[in-house]
C-alpha cells in the first residue's frame, strides 16, 4: 500500500549542445490528490511519463500541474499534458498566468530579443534560435490562480511562497510536513550551497537575491531544486 502524503523529485535527463543536462519536476502525492510541479520542456511528456512510471504512477492520474513560472522548461509541456487529460487543473500565481495564458506576451521573448540586438555576431545564431524556441512556446489555459501565503492539501498541506525575480510572478512551494521546500528557479544548489539560479536569467536580480533570503529564513529540512537536485 502506497503512503498517503509522498514526496517525489524526478529527474529528466537530456543532451543540449553536446552536453548531458537534468532538471527535476516534483510530485506531490496525497489522499485524492496527485500533482506535478513544473513539466519540463515541449514534447517532455515521455521522459515525464518514464520518470513517473519509476515511481509507479501515471500521466493519467494527475490531478494537479503547478506552474512556478513561465519559462519553457517549466511549462513547456503542460499544453500537451491538458490535450491529453482535459481533467487536469493548471494552477500558477495570479501574476504569472497571464503570461502563462498568452495574454500577456511571454518575458523570457521579451527578454531574449532585447538581448539578440545587442549580440556579437558571433553569437547571434544561438540567440536566434533561442527567439525562435520561446516564440513556439505554447500557452496553456489556467484553472485556478495562487497568491502568497494560500495553503493547498498537496502532500499533507503546503504554503505558497511568492519568490520574484527569476520573474515577476515566480512561486515556490513550502512543504510544512515535510519541512521541504520546492524552490523552482528562485534557487540552485552549487558547491553545497543555496544560491541564485541562473542569474544571467533573472528579470530582476536584486529583487532574486531577496526571494533566496526569504527562502534562507524558513525552517527548511531540504530545498528541493528544478536546476540543481536537493540540498
Amino acid at each position: 500500500m502506497k503512503p498517503i502524503n509522498v514526496v517525489i523529485l524526478l529527474t529528466l535527463s537530456f543532451e543540449y549542445q553536446q552536453q548531458i543536462h537534468e532538471i527535476h519536476p516534483v510530485l506531490l502525492k496525497s489522499e485524492g490528490n496527485l500533482v506535478l510541479v513544473d513539466c519540463g520542456y515541449p514534447n517532455f511528456l515521455p521522459q515525464l511519463s518514464e520518470a513517473m512510471n519509476a515511481h509507479g504512477y501515471e500521466l493519467e492520474e494527475l490531478t494537479a500541474l503547478f506552474i512556478t513560472h513561465q519559462d519553457d522548461d517549466h511549462m513547456g509541456a503542460a499544453a500537451a499534458l491538458k490535450r491529453l487529460y482535459p481533467h487536469i487543473e493548471i494552477v500558477t500565481s495570479e501574476l504569472e498566468a497571464p503570461y502563462v495564458t498568452g495574454e500577456k506576451r511571454n518575458l523570457r521573448l521579451v527578454q531574449a530579443e532585447a538581448v539578440l540586438a545587442s549580440m556579437p555576431e558571433a553569437h547571434k545564431p544561438f540567440g536566434r534560435e533561442f527567439v525562435a524556441r520561446m516564440e513556439r512556446l505554447e500557452p496553456v489555459k489556467v484553472d485556478r490562480t495562487v497568491k502568497h501565503g494560500e495553503r493547498l492539501p498537496w502532500a499533507g498541506g503546503c504554503e505558497i511562497m511568492m519568490t520574484p525575480g527569476h520573474t515577476p510572478g515566480h512561486a515556490s512551494l513550502y512543504l510544512e510536513p515535510f519541512g521541504f521546500l520546492i524552490t523552482g528557479d528562485a534557487a540552485v544548489v552549487e558547491n553545497d550551497e543555496l544560491v541564485i539560479a541562473n542569474p544571467h536569467f533573472c528579470l530582476d536580480l536584486e529583487t532574486a537575491k531577496a526571494s533566496l533570503e526569504q527562502l534562507k529564513k524558513l525552517p527548511v529540512k531540504q530545498y528541493l531544486c528544478f536546476h540543481g537536485g536537493r540540498i
